[in-house]
């Protein structure tokens, strides 16, 4: 199989280095890749990503950089899947690392449940670690929160070329934060594609540690996440996207209840916070946030859901 690498990128140069150097670092035991391009899609990028990619073409020999203005990462993805010349298409993010089996483990379970399908009507996931260790991030160990129950995620996904214009690619109409590749894997379950898990494939999602600087960003995310949200259940009125987009009762009770009716936020709960981030342990503040974040995403879905059937 020729495998082409989606990535798009915007302003993440010191990760997207890594990213593309471990690319090049592939470890292909067999014939079952004859070959592999890295797609890049630059999406407006103001840093200095288009000079440094311009000064390493030497050390990127598999990369082929395409650019759009600022239009989202939906509207990149199809850009990269329209140019890439594989049969086979890997989504992954530019602040992902991978290892050096990561094409080969991709290889071997699409071939291997293709064989066992007698056709390709599946796609593979990978693992994904999250880690703030920019030094090594590869260093990090599994743990119970990268555990993902997704079952279309572009973090770290092979899919058969042609089953993705089949579905349509992604919808451009998800502009802001969120669920451009889930509602893509409604249409793609319903052309009856089964999910395969690949754990050999890992990919480790780097972000900064947490600090209280990124709280506003993030709840920015999280009431776009919710906006999107219900664009996502406007096409695809179900229970299950429902439950997905966190818009029910059940939903708005819990989040509710554990944020106090919204009195533990961003305000209430900064001292605390900082007290775990002190005593080196952002990862657990970053959790304990969730619970204001996850209010504001729940309020943001039915703000958003209130206005568009007002609109109507």
């Amino acid at each position: 199989m020729f495998i082409s690498i989606v990535i798009p990128t915007y302003n993440r140069l010191p990760i997207l280095q890594k990213c593309l150097l471990a690319l090049e670092d592939q470890q292909l035991t067999n014939q079952l890749v004859s070959n592999y391009e890295v797609v890049l899609v630059d999406d407006g990028s103001t840093d200095a990503t288009l000079e440094w990619l311009a000064a390493n073409t030497a050390r990127l020999p598999h990369l082929k950089i395409y650019q759009q203005d600022h239009r989202g990462a939906a509207a990149a993805r199809n850009l990269g899947v329209e140019q890439a010349q594989g049969d086979t298409i890997i989504f992954i993010d530019s602040d992902l690392v991978v290892t050096p089996v990561f094409l080969q483990a991709h290889a071997e379970t699409l071939t291997a449940g293709q064989q066992e399908l007698g056709d390709d009507r599946l796609f593979t996931y990978g693992a994904v670690i999250n880690t703030c260790n920019f030094d090594q991030p590869t260093a990090e160990p599994y743990k119970i929160t990268d555990f993902s129950a997704a079952y279309f995620a572009t973090g770290n996904v092979a899919i058969a070329k042609h089953w993705l214009e089949k579905a349509g690619l992604f919808d451009t109409g998800f502009q802001l934060y969120g669920w451009e590749d889930l509602e893509l894997g409604v249409r793609l379950k319903k052309l009856g594609l089964k999910l395969i898990k690949c754990p050999a494939a890992v990919g480790y999602h780097w972000h900064p540690a947490f600090s209280l600087e990124q709280i506003p960003r993030m709840i920015d995310q999280e009431i776009q996440r919710g906006r999107m949200g219900v664009l996502f259940y406007e096409k695809h009125p179900t229970w299950e996207v429902k439950m997905m987009i966190q818009m029910t009762w059940l939903h708005r009770v819990l989040w509710g209840v554990l944020s106090l009716g919204g009195n533990l936020n961003e305000k209430t709960m900064a001292g605390f916070l900082q007290w775990l981030i002190d005593r080196g342990k952002p990862q657990l503040a970053l959790e304990a946030a969730r619970i204001f974040l996850n209010w504001y995403n729940v309020q943001g879905v039915y703000a958003a859901y209130a206005e568009a059937n007002g609109n109507r």
